[in-house]
């Protein structure tokens, strides 16, 4: 059987942790941060762990998964 090829748009927008979990980049800061509270800007630095009900839909998408 030939191998699964992986998806490049989830490539380039997920990773695995060691423990097997998805993390993700936060949502809702590409643009429109005047409106956003500092508080809300602040939580959405850096990335976050997707829920098991997302992780389990982005994992098809990542073979080696």
């Amino acid at each position: 059987m030939p191998k699964m090829k992986t998806k490049s748009g989830a490539k380039k927008r997920f990773k695995l942790t060691a423990s097997g979990k998805v993390r993700a980049g936060q949502a809702g800061k590409q643009h429109g941060m005047i409106k956003r509270s500092n508080k809300q800007i602040r939580n959405q630095r850096g990335t976050t762990v997707l829920s098991p009900q997302d992780a389990k839909i982005v994992r098809k998408f990542l073979p080696n998964g």
